[in-house]
C-alpha cells in the first residue's frame, strides 16, 4: 500500500498508539521518518527508536513511547506542511511553540532540526509538524 503522506502516517500512528497507552509501536522506515524521531528523540518526546529488520519484510522503525505519571509526553501533535499545502517559514518567522513549552519540527537546507535549532542555525525551512 502507497503512502502519500509519510509524516502525515507517522504521526497519526504515534497519537493511536499513546491513546491505547500502548509502550512501543512500529512505522515503516525511511530516512525522513528516522530524521523526525531523532528530534523527538533528542527532545525528549520518545524514549527512543530501533531499525529492525525481518527476513523478507521491509525494515521497520520500532519506536519506545514515552510516558510521565501513566499520560503520555505527547499531549499533541499535529501536521502543519501538508501535501496540498507546504508551509515555509524564514527563521524570522519561526515562533516558539506554547511559550517555548512545545517544537516545531522543521526540514531545513542544513537537515531536519526543531525550531530552537534553526533559530540558532540561522536557517528557515518546511514546518513538519508541531509537539508540545
Amino acid at each position: 500500500m502507497a503512502i502519500n503522506d509519510p509524516i502525515g502516517d507517522l504521526i497519526t500512528r504515534i497519537r493511536n498508539a499513546q491513546m491505547r497507552r500502548h509502550s512501543s509501536m512500529t512505522v515503516p522506515a525511511s530516512k525522513l521518518r528516522g530524521w523526525v524521531l531523532d528530534v523527538l528523540a533528542d527532545e525528549g518526546y520518545i524514549r527512543g527508536y530501533s531499525r529492525v529488520e525481518k527476513d523478507g519484510e521491509k525494515p521497520q522503525f520500532e519506536v519506545e513511547l514515552k510516558y510521565f505519571d501513566g499520560a503520555p509526553v505527547i499531549s499533541n501533535i499535529k501536521r502543519v506542511s501538508k501535501p496540498g499545502r507546504r508551509v515555509y517559514l524564514s527563521v524570522r518567522d519561526l515562533a516558539p511553540v506554547r511559550n517555548g513549552l512545545g517544537i516545531s519540527i522543521v526540514s531545513t537546507p542544513k537537515g531536519v532540526m526543531s525550531d530552537a535549532a534553526a533559530r540558532d542555525a540561522n536557517v528557515g525551512g518546511e514546518v513538519l509538524c508541531q509537539v508540545y
